[in-house]
């Protein structure tokens, strides 16, 4: 059985959908709920790094939060985005899967399929 990894936000509709789509493959995904438990800056690297995207790619643009902190200043620096991710959880983009078969960012969340093994 592969390990497969979800940072879920349950009242999100594409994490649900993802979710849903990895059950119905057979398997039995960790249910990582990000804003109880939010990873930490090396995982958060590690995730963004795995699913080759930069720090701006991970953020969500439409939280409040994002026009509080001047966030669409172009000048910020990655580090400065995974600040203002790791203090706001709900600035980190869902859902994120990870599988032996490489880590997605899943919007729409059929790109879980790209990353399903076939027998989970």
């Amino acid at each position: 059985m592969s390990h497969i990894t979800i940072y879920h936000n349950p009242r999100c509709s594409k994490s649900r959908e993802a979710l849903e789509l990895i059950l119905q493959s057979g398997a039995e995904p960790a249910i990582v709920e990000y804003l109880k438990t939010p990873p930490d800056r090396l995982t958060l690297e590690k995730l963004m790094r795995d699913a080759r995207l930069e720090a701006r790619d991970l953020l969500r643009s439409n939280e409040a939060i994002y026009q509080e902190l001047g966030l669409e200043d172009p000048d910020l620096s990655d580090e400065a985005l995974l600040d203002a991710m790791l203090a706001h959880p709900v600035l980190i983009n869902r859902p994120i899967v990870v599988t032996p078969l490489g880590t997605r960012l899943c919007r729409p969340a059929e790109k879980v399929l790209e990353i399903l093994p076939a027998n989970s």
